[in-house]
């Protein structure tokens, strides 16, 4: 089951990640259940932020805490659509194609 919420409106699909990143797959093996995440981008820019200093500086105490993990870079995901029989890749990215090829 899927929430509305978390749906794109125009398709009626969701997005998953399969992350590589060290803190987020132990994170997701100490709760043993999905993990909800976001891109993060503040109002008036056109980029992703990826720096914990500066998000912290940013959002102060508007969040409950930022996870130093390290400056993380601007490298964009690779997205495969899934939702027809044949694997389609939507962006090419970050992350090994070698499974949909």
């Amino acid at each position: 089951m899927v929430l509305r919420l978390l749906m794109n409106d125009r398709r009626n699909t969701i997005g998953l990640r399969v992350p590589s990143n060290p803190i987020a797959l132990a994170l997701l093996a100490a709760l043993n259940e999905p993990m909800m995440s976001t891109t993060l981008m503040l109002p008036g820019n056109n980029f992703a932020e990826s720096d914990p200093q500066e998000i912290s500086d940013h959002l102060g105490k508007q969040v409950d805490l930022v996870v130093y993990g390290g400056f993380l870079g601007q490298q964009p995901t690779t997205v495969v659509d899934m939702t027809e029989a044949t694997p389609e890749v939507v962006r090419e990215g970050a992350g090994d194609l070698t499974l949909f090829c």
